[in-house]
């Protein structure tokens, strides 16, 4: 199972094209990733046959939220389920570090019957194992992890152990950092069966005039016609690869 995390229209196309299983639908991969509008929810629904796993996330940052910030939350699957999302993705931590399996549950329980994965705020718990459980208590079906790290290969060892301690009561999916020369020895190390990825490329536009000194993203390193697409020929290589 190959999950690709789309961040624009073009990318869930190419995402399908290339035979994706699924996607994860967000926005502002700048930031890790953000709700995504609704007139992208849209027409990703209506332009694709593969599931969409809409990210609940109200804004960068870390996960821990405010009131408004969880109830925007709570709208925000409500407003996924009626344009059609297939899965939720979301998750909140409290301040010490650990799940905030209350607030978590009444994702799930909004976005029910859907499967729910807790995302990478995962990744930022203080102890990995007790998270685990504590998801597995609140009723998540997966957690998308790097193992506690900045990327799969790095935390490959502690994501196999993970795997065997979730004993086939969630999907541990690996994240981050996986592409079509490593995929092969994860898949091996780790016994995970889904993968989730962006397999992204920096595709210029066809915006032929930008006006010089004037820098919207506020870096002067990246060009406004330049954005990340998922590269369809990355992600066949790697359904290729597995």
């Amino acid at each position: 199972m190959i999950e690709i995390c789309c961040a624009n229209i073009a990318s869930a196309l190419n995402a399908q094209a290339a035979g994706a299983d699924r996607i994860e639908l967000c926005d502002n991969l700048w930031e890790g990733g953000t709700t995504p509008s609704c007139g992208t929810i849209r027409i990703v629904k209506a332009e694709l046959q593969i599931p969409v796993f809409v990210l609940i996330r109200p804004r960068g940052g870390d996960f821990l939220y405010n009131r408004q910030e969880f109830e925007a939350m709570i709208e925000d699957i409500k407003i996924a389920m009626e344009l059609g999302a297939d899965g939720i993705v979301s998750g909140i931590l409290k301040a010490d570090g650990t799940v905030d399996c209350d607030r978590t549950t009444a994702l799930i329980e909004a976005a029910f019957p859907l499967p729910f994965t807790f995302h990478r705020a995962f990744d930022c718990c203080r102890d990995l194992n007790q998270a685990l459980q504590d998801i597995i208590f609140c009723g998540a079906k997966r957690i998308l992890t790097s193992g506690g790290k900045n990327s799969v290969p790095e935390g490959i060892e502690v994501l196999s152990e993970l795997n065997q301690q979730a004993a086939g009561n969630i999907i541990i999916m690996p994240g981050s950092g996986i592409n079509s020369e490593n995929i092969k020895t994860i898949k091996e190390k780790s016994g995970c069966s889904e993968f989730h990825l962006s397999a992204k490329k920096l595709s210029k536009s066809d915006m032929r005039y930008h006006k010089e000194d004037l820098f919207m993203n506020g870096s002067r390193d990246i060009s406004e016609d330049s954005i990340f697409i998922s590269d369809a020929a990355v992600i066949a290589e790697i359904k290729k690869q597995l």
